[in-house]
């Protein structure tokens, strides 16, 4: 990349985090939970999926499923109806009851604290290991990349790239280590409640302000 567009990009991520950093001071997922596999849980199922939707559908779930061991015995047939009113619900299924075994197997039943030992189970992959590990065990060793982390990444110039790690990498070259944990949730919430994705008027959004270029810029969040 030429120096110069790099130095434009690295000034833009820190006027951008700073905002971040004031406004949502205490990075924290809305997804609910009580116990450690259950946000793991409620992660796998917010995959193209809000979050409300999912919280509506665990306020039940997860009156009957708590620990580990209880989702690792979850009846496939049984838990795989539980949870069809969520997107691609049976890969889901299969995929949460089989990382519970895989905790309870090969982790003594305690959530791994890295991203190579999260990344081994089955649904997690580089942004949701690096959501658990953020939320869990205030671990911030990577970027979180989501849709809407995604398109204020491209509406305001701080990548090339369309694929969520790849984008996650190019943030985390930009933005100072100790800054990590305030992108993903920032954006998050940012994108939820003041900067949805549809095209809309967002000359006087703070962040806009900062770069009014970002107003000329709507990439798909998909």
């Amino acid at each position: 990349m030429i120096p110069a567009k790099l130095a434009e990009r690295k000034a833009r991520a820190k006027k951008i985090v700073a905002y971040l950093k004031k406004t949502y001071p205490k990075p924290e997922s809305e997804l609910k939970h009580k116990t450690p596999f259950q946000f793991v849980t409620a992660v796998v199922l917010s995959a193209q999926c809000t979050d409300k939707a999912v919280n509506k559908l665990t306020a039940t779930l997860f009156k009957r499923y708590k620990s580990v061991r209880d989702f690792a015995e979850a009846d496939p047939a049984t838990f795989t109806k539980e949870i069809s009113s969520i997107p691609f619900f049976r890969n889901k299924a299969k995929n949460i009851i089989a990382a519970a075994r895989a905790v309870r197997d090969e982790f003594k039943g305690s959530v791994p604290r890295t991203e190579k030992e999260l990344v081994t189970l089955p649904g997690v992959g580089y942004k949701t290991a690096h959501v658990i590990l953020g939320e869990l065990f205030d671990i911030w060793e990577g970027i979180a990349t989501d849709t809407h982390v995604k398109r204020f990444a491209l509406r305001f110039d701080l990548t090339d790239q369309t694929d969520l790690t790849k984008i996650s990498k190019d943030l985390e070259a930009l933005i100072p280590k100790k800054d990590w944990k305030y992108v993903n949730n920032g954006l998050v919430l940012y994108g939820r409640y003041v900067c949805p994705a549809r095209p809309h008027e967002c000359m006087d959004h703070p962040l806009t302000k900062l770069w009014p270029e970002a107003a000329k810029k709507w990439p798909k969040a998909k």
